[in-house]
């Protein structure tokens, strides 16, 4: 069964003989608690994990977290230390009479003197009847039940069971764990990855948190001979070619729309309206002319003037309505707002740029503070503690942080001073100074 395999030097004879090359991740696979990285806060002495192998005594737990931050490792390893029979189950793969069979299993078992542990990975893929079905089996200690779950418990799991298991949050793999796992693959392989230091970051942080995913990774740049260290732009291409672009071989059509768009940008309502009418005499479709004049009032206008787009939207619906030639007038008359409104790129600017920062950024959480809690799990995770209304707030604004906590506040949206965007600029600045009062 395949797991999450983060660190050490484990024999890969466990689970019977390979039957090809072992994948670097198996022959990285932990051989103890204290080789697996990034969940120290549950492994270690005083983490629920730590306490419960101290004691000798395992509990029934819901391991919740990310893809690849070591929920199968963990639950093996769990029975291992304390002397248990590892019964591990997948829900996709499993129905009903598999889940007879592990409990017959197991009560054989207990009746030698040797208690079960049932791993169940992606236990939220059960149905409420087969997730009831455990229950008479985990209230009798015929198996101590730990299930592995992406998914929120609280909407994932039934509360029969949930009252029966305690829940342990994996965290997401950050840099530093991520990092040993590089430097125990490159023991392993006996050689540097093949990488510049700004390299191995990117690497790294293309991972998102994701363990097995990064080994992977690692193994296909140690399968080929590099002669020199890639830099970020060179491994990128490596782990992610892309595919050739196609050309429709329509340079005329392209030309004549890259013209248009550039004469409203510029400001010029003639030459955008001469160009409008090249592409319209000449039959192009005029809806496609009306998408790229309505993409034009967010990419060029934006909050600039809000109205840009209301009017390229109630242009489409009178074309819609009236057809050709009569609704072509509703056309030119978006063109003409479009070219001479105020303009700005900031709105496109910042999507740009937010879209750049999460994909850096991966997985990071929201605060507690700003999370609902609908449920008593969630509530007592901390989700929504010292939430401030904002509306109860002097001047409806509370100041709050809003980031990840392991992100610095940024900056994408920079409003121009032009415009409807002048007046956002000066409330934006208005809440910023508020925000630094505050700290």
């Amino acid at each position: 069964m395949a797991g999450d395999l983060f660190g050490g030097d484990a024999s890969t004879e466990r689970e019977g003989a390979p039957i090809g090359p072992v994948p670097l991740a198996e022959r990285l696979r932990p051989r103890t608690l204290a080789d697996v990285v990034g969940q120290e806060h549950l492994t270690g002495p005083e983490g629920a994990i730590g306490r419960m192998v101290a004691a000798g005594q395992l509990s029934s737990i819901i391991l919740w977290g990310p893809p690849g931050t070591g929920k199968t490792t963990i639950a093996r390893l769990l029975a291992e230390a304390v002397g248990m029979r590892f019964a591990p189950l997948s829900a996709v793969f499993s129905g009903v009479a598999d889940l007879r069979q592990a409990f017959a299993d197991a009560e054989r078992m207990a009746a030698a003197g040797k208690r079960t542990l049932l791993f169940v990975d992606e236990i939220h893929r059960f149905n409420r009847a087969q997730q009831d079905g455990f229950l008479p089996y985990v209230e009798r200690g015929t198996v101590v039940l730990v299930g592995a779950t992406t998914e929120n418990p609280s909407f994932a799991l039934n509360a029969a069971l949930l009252s029966r298991a305690q829940v342990l949050v994996l965290d997401r793999l950050g840099e530093a764990a991520l990092g040993t796992l590089i430097e125990r693959a490159e023991v392993e392989v006996g050689q540097r990855l093949p990488v510049t230091d700004g390299a191995r970051a990117a690497l790294i942080a293309s991972a998102d948190g994701d363990g097995r995913f990064l080994l992977n990774q690692v193994e296909t740049l140690f399968s080929v001979t590099i002669e020199d260290p890639l830099d970020p732009v060179e491994l990128a291409q490596f782990l992610h070619r892309r595919m050739p672009v196609y050309d429709k071989d329509r340079d005329g059509h392209y030309n004549l729309i890259s013209a248009f768009h550039k004469a409203l940008r510029g400001s010029d309502p003639q030459a955008a309206l001469y160009w409008l009418a090249r592409m319209l005499v000449a039959g192009e479709e005029p809806l496609y002319v009306l998408r790229r004049i309505t993409r034009f009032a967010s990419e060029d206008i934006g909050l600039a003037d809000p109205q840009a787009l209301v009017q390229c939207l109630a242009a489409k619906d009178a074309y819609q309505f009236l057809g050709s030639p009569e609704g072509e007038l509703a056309i030119v008359q978006a063109c003409l707002y479009c070219a001479t409104a105020p303009k700005s790129n900031a709105a496109y600017a910042a999507q740009k740029a937010a879209w750049a920062a999460a994909r850096e950024t991966g997985s990071l959480a929201p605060p507690a503070n700003i999370l609902n809690a609908p449920t008593k799990l969630m509530k007592d995770l901390g989700y929504g503690a010292g939430y401030s209304y904002d509306h109860d707030a002097p001047d409806g604004f509370s100041g709050d942080n809003y980031w990840p906590d392991d992100m610095a506040p940024a900056t994408f949206y920079r409003p121009v001073d032009r415009g409807f965007e002048k007046r956002i600029a000066e409330r934006i600045a208005w809440w910023d100074e508020r925000r630094r009062v505050k700290e």
